[in-house]
């Protein structure tokens, strides 16, 4: 009789651990990962932001990012491309670390070699400074601001 109950006991468990799995991957996982809601102008701005990371950045008292203070405004150009045209590899490395509510983590992952991009998205108004990881004399920063219109 005792071995009867104890089975039941560990069906009830099972079931109990299998309801708790269900509601924890259907309701609250998705839930708590889900993102901020968005203005659709903010999504998809009007224009990108190009930086260029020019040739000869990699030799110290050159330009490297241009513009090397930038700023985006929202809805118009919050979506930052940084494009390494200099024949060297170098990053997009934020001096702290900086996450957009919407966007995540900013900052290349890697380098960008020769001809990469590095693409983020600015959601709200903020101000980053950045480096490149393997050369930090090259600095640079962008200012993220509401549209004033």
């Amino acid at each position: 009789m005792s071995s009867h109950a104890y089975g039941i006991g560990v069906i009830a468990v099972i079931i109990g651990m299998s309801v708790s799995v269900v509601f924890y991957t259907s309701f609250y996982l998705p839930e708590s990962l889900s993102k901020p809601s968005v203005s659709d102008h903010i999504l998809h701005p009007a224009d990108d932001l190009i930086i260029d990371i020019v040739p000869g950045a990699v030799i110290e008292g050159n330009d490297n990012y241009v513009p090397n203070h930038a700023t985006a405004l929202l809805e118009f150009s919050n979506n930052v491309i940084w494009t390494n045209s200099d024949d060297t590899a170098h990053t997009v490395t934020p001096d702290h670390r900086h996450a957009d509510s919407y966007s995540g983590d900013f900052g290349s992952t890697g380098v960008l070699k020769p001809g990469d991009t590095y693409e983020f998205l600015f959601t709200e108004p903020q101000e980053v400074h950045y480096h490149c990881q393997p050369h930090p004399w090259m600095t640079g920063s962008i200012v993220v601001e509401k549209s004033r219109f």
